[in-house]
């Protein structure tokens, strides 16, 4: 029988989490196991469904790449042969965890992601988690093939870790996600190339809905310039090419970085 374990990171979002464990407890296959990686947070309300595995805060950030790390590994430790990474941020649709396992059942040298819908701010009810099918609009700027299909050969830039699954054995062929990441970006797009070299395969898989609960954003997200810029030399460092470049070039146009000699530097004075 297959073990499957999710996995998600927390910083204080206690009711997102909470949410989040309602709507996998409300799906057709909930998981056997459930692996919350709180960084540098106690998580006071944890979901009795959970487990919480604590990291530590990194001197220059959340480390998001690490801490995914340990919540798979811990879940593969525990006997996962298929583990689903969601971001805490996301409300589980009712068919997400089935889809996943039966996807990676299949092709386990797939990793697979799904669509995600961006909701708007909840109403005096909150979601209608026995009917986020009714609120299903993806995000027009990913895949979103229909429930019952699926798609192999991803563009690689398009991965995003706020929903996707893998089996035990990829996970452990691409060794997981690059730790020199460290606070926000770069790092997804890093893990999907890694899948690529390592001789693997991106997927999306329809039935594997998610839908993200709302929480204030900016654009482009100056409160993480420091991780971003920092981040992005990391990845070119490693793959020759820049991430994220349309942020930071509305970065170099704000006046918040510069390039020299071709790498990009925030702006001295420029606070975090």
């Amino acid at each position: 029988m297959t073990h499957v374990a999710v996995v998600t990171l927390v910083h204080r979002r206690a009711d997102h989490l909470r949410r989040q464990a309602r709507s996998l407890a409300l799906g057709d296959r909930p998981p056997d196991d459930y692996v919350v990686v709180a960084m540098d947070d106690h998580v006071s309300s944890v979901p009795d469904t959970a487990r919480v595995v604590h990291v530590g805060r990194a001197a220059a950030g959340l480390p998001l790449a690490a801490a995914r790390n340990r919540g798979v590994e811990s879940a593969l430790e525990s006997g996962a042969d298929v583990v689903v990474c969601l971001d805490v941020d996301c409300l589980a649709g009712p068919t997400l965890v089935g889809a996943y396992t039966e996807a990676v059942v299949q092709h386990p040298l797939v990793v697979w992601s799904g669509p995600v819908t961006y909701l708007a701010p909840p109403g005096p009810d909150g979601y209608p988690l026995t009917a986020l099918a009714s609120l299903d609009e993806p995000h027009p700027a990913r895949p979103a093939p229909v429930p019952g299909t699926m798609m192999v050969g991803a563009e690689p830039d398009l991965f995003w870790s706020l929903s996707f699954a893998v089996a035990a054995s990829a996970w452990r062929t691409v060794d997981g996600f690059c730790e020199d990441y460290v606070g926000y970006g770069g790092e997804d797009t890093d893990f999907a190339r890694a899948v690529v070299h390592s001789g693997l395969d991106l997927g999306w898989v329809g039935a594997a809905r998610a839908y993200h609960q709302w929480h204030p954003v900016s654009a482009p997200p100056v409160e993480h310039l420091h991780d971003i810029v920092r981040n992005a030399g990391v990845f070119h460092d490693r793959w020759g090419t820049w991430p994220m470049l349309g942020w930071l070039e509305e970065f170099e146009r704000r006046g918040l970085v510069a390039r020299d000699r071709g790498r990009w530097s925030v702006v001295a004075g420029t606070g975090r």
